[in-house]
């Protein structure tokens, strides 16, 4: 049976052709082959993709593409990349972008994540780049009415819902829809997006176009929103950095952002052996053998003593900083002593009318402690 779902991801190196090899692993322990996967690449870098990271994805039944960015967005927005790959064609009943560091971690249905009309996807974490009253611009820059509907943010402390603001790190839509005028989602969201991004009186565009222009293009399109329970897309990092999945639920898939948050709460074991079974592979290497999922370690191929040295020469040069923002300090302090000027004469209490010091009153002796 042909899959009803496409997910496809950005496969950009050098760090996000890492990040989809596991998701790609990720994704065939999760969903099997009910799902079909594809990978976009920008078309000028797609030949610094690496060997290795091209014959990992064909083994995971990943098809690897390209897309053009140039000229696409002006000025440049990378992170319009996710609309640009939104609008190349696949014959799925439905597609699901998943942002590349994004990982699935427990058996999923395709059921799950998509529905006919709509398009599924989570509230945004947060709404740092702006207050609610710049929605009255948005809406106005693309001539049209706010709606009435109010959702709660993934991350919210307060009580006040605010207006809808999606996630664009994990959505699914109806791929084959088509508006009366013929054109399908993908197409109204780069529509949407442009004349935002054209209009100047819109905020903070760069980076956050792509989440902005989302709401407005999913009822443009005459679509309605999806809204997904968190454990289908579980945003980590942040004020929750380094807590533990929820106990009292079974998170599906999470967002980690950076590998060193799929470390700290125990998954990024999990990503290597989704890998290895998988694709057959314990870690992806560039081609002088250190792992790409984590830096390179300085130290790595050093003699005992050539560490012992090189580990006296930081010590050294972290003591000289130090030093230096104490004497730095102390000359600023000397700049005050010696500009600060005295209080005018008028504003000083006459000797004779200053209030007499206050004596403390005397402690009283403590009583011997009882004997007995």
């Amino acid at each position: 049976m042909a899959p009803r779902l496409t997910v496809y991801y950005i496969v950009e190196p050098p760090d996000y052709q890492v990040m989809a090899c596991y998701l790609s692993a990720s994704l065939r322990e999760q969903f099997g082959d009910t799902v079909a996967l594809v990978g976009y690449c920008p078309a000028a870098k797609i030949d610094l993709v690496h060997p290795e990271v091209k014959a990992v994805l064909a083994k995971l039944g990943c098809d690897l593409r390209t897309f053009e960015v140039e000229g696409r967005f002006t000025p440049a927005y990378p992170h319009g990349n996710k609309i640009l790959a939104t609008l190349e064609p696949r014959d799925t009943e439905f597609s699901c972008f998943m942002d590349s560091d994004v990982l699935c971690i427990k058996p999923n249905d395709v059921a799950n994540i998509v529905m006919a009309g709509h398009v599924s996807l989570t509230p945004a974490a947060s709404m740092g780049w702006g207050k609610q009253s710049a929605w009255d611009a948005i809406y106005a820059a693309a001539d049209m009415d706010k709606p009435t509907d109010r959702v709660r943010l993934m991350k919210q402390k307060n009580k006040n819902d605010k207006m809808p603001y999606f996630s664009s790190g994990l959505f699914s839509f109806p791929e084959q829809y088509r508006t009366p005028e013929g054109k399908s989602f993908p197409q109204v969201w780069m529509e949407v997006a442009q004349v935002l991004d054209a209009k100047a009186d819109v905020p903070s565009k760069r980076p956050y176009l792509d989440q902005m222009s989302l709401p407005l293009a999913i009822r443009k399109a005459g679509l309605d929103w999806n809204i997904l329970p968190d454990v289908q897309h579980f945003i980590l990092g942040g004020r929750v950095r380094g807590d533990p999945l929820p106990a009292d639920r079974d998170v599906y898939t999470v967002h980690y952002r950076q590998w060193p948050v799929l470390k700290e709460i125990g998954l990024a074991g999990v990503a290597k052996q989704m890998l290895e079974k998988q694709a057959g592979l314990k870690k992806l290497a560039l081609s002088d053998g250190e792992a790409v999922e984590k830096p390179v370690n300085p130290m790595k191929g050093l003699s005992p003593e050539e560490k012992r040295a090189a580990k006296e020469a930081r010590l050294a040069a972290k003591s000289a900083k130090a030093d230096d923002k104490v004497l730095k300090r102390a000359a600023r302090a000397g700049r005050k002593r010696k500009t600060a000027a005295p209080a005018p004469v008028d504003a000083q209490q006459p000797a004779e009318t200053a209030a007499p010091p206050v004596k403390k009153p005397a402690r009283p002796k403590k009583s011997p402690p009882a004997q007995g």
